[in-house]
């Protein structure tokens, strides 16, 4: 009795530790409350121990209840993407979707092209794009409410798997009325005097700027903190200040209207890939996805 419905009892233990409540648990699974708690009930009963502490309608997970979520939470992914599985290797897969969390500039500047490219070869795939910052991509990778993120690494946490895929250059960007527009090779020590119009510190692009400047001791400005590549672009293009950004965010018309100069001697070249959780499990149709993102598509 117990062996033939583990399933179900690691369903209910695993949503309801997503969850934190068992009321939720139930929405998820459409199962009514008193059959999630019997059934996370008769989990504990059988392997002897207790998964949760209950506070009130809070459920928290117990140190056994922790490794079992780690145990349990592989297995169960790979149970039930096992239709998708058998279709991918032995049929077509033409259904079912993707979920991906990414930043406002990756979504307008990178993922354009791939999801052309996926859209064209796997059209019944629904595509669901989270517009999130950074920190709230990896809180939903760590609650399983996306499949990955698509973005920008420098400090990657010991649960987290980065893939980088892509790779572009820092540019300096600027009006051509700006004194530095006259420069070929504008160095940090020419940059350090002038304004700086830069996303907000908890981002890359800021911590970037920071590390760099300070390695070669040198101060810099920052006259205007703003989020999103386009914003900057367009203050910098009225003169408000200079900006250093990836190459991927500058157009042929960002060409015409701004000043580019390539700042690789000075900074890193900026990755960009697969963010997921490690050891998570990826759906067929996530690696239909992945399988896509090849450094051809941006000519590298």
């Amino acid at each position: 009795m117990y062996k033939g419905n583990l399933l179900k009892h690691l369903r209910a233990f695993i949503q309801t530790a997503r969850s934190g409540s068992v009321s939720a648990a139930a929405d998820k699974l459409f199962l009514s409350q008193p059959s999630v708690s019997q059934q996370i009930r008769a989990l504990e009963d059988g392997l002897e121990t207790v998964l949760f502490q209950r506070h009130g309608p809070r459920m928290q997970l117990t140190p056994a209840g922790k490794a079992l979520l780690e145990l349990a939470r592989p297995l169960v992914d790979r149970l039930e993407a096992l239709p998708d599985d058998f279709a991918r290797r032995y049929g077509s897969l033409d259904s079912g979707e993707v979920r991906i969390a990414a930043g406002e500039s990756t979504i307008m500047h990178l993922l354009p092209a791939l999801l052309m490219r996926f859209r064209r070869q796997h059209p019944g795939i629904f595509v669901h794009l989270h517009n999130v910052t950074g920190a709230d991509g990896l809180g939903m990778i760590r609650e399983d409410q996306v499949d990955f993120a698509v973005g920008s690494m420098l400090d990657v946490p010991t649960d987290i798997d980065y893939r980088p895929i892509y790779h572009f250059n820092p540019v300096l960007i600027m009006s051509p009325e700006h004194p530095l527009s006259r420069k070929r090779q504008p160095t940090l020590a020419d940059i350090s005097p002038h304004g700086l119009i830069l996303p907000p510190r908890r981002l890359t692009t800021y911590q970037l700027v920071d590390l760099v400047f300070k390695k070669h001791a040198l101060p810099f400005r920052v006259t205007l903190e703003v989020g999103g590549w386009e914003v900057i672009k367009r203050y910098v293009s009225l003169g408000m200040g200079i900006s250093i950004v990836t190459s991927i965010c500058l157009t042929e018309a960002d060409r015409e209207r701004l000043v580019a100069r390539d700042m690789s001697q000075f900074f890193p070249r900026r990755s960009y890939g697969v963010v997921m959780r490690r050891g998570g499990y990826l759906s067929p149709q996530a690696e239909r996805f992945i399988d896509l993102m090849s450094p051809e598509l941006f000519g590298e």
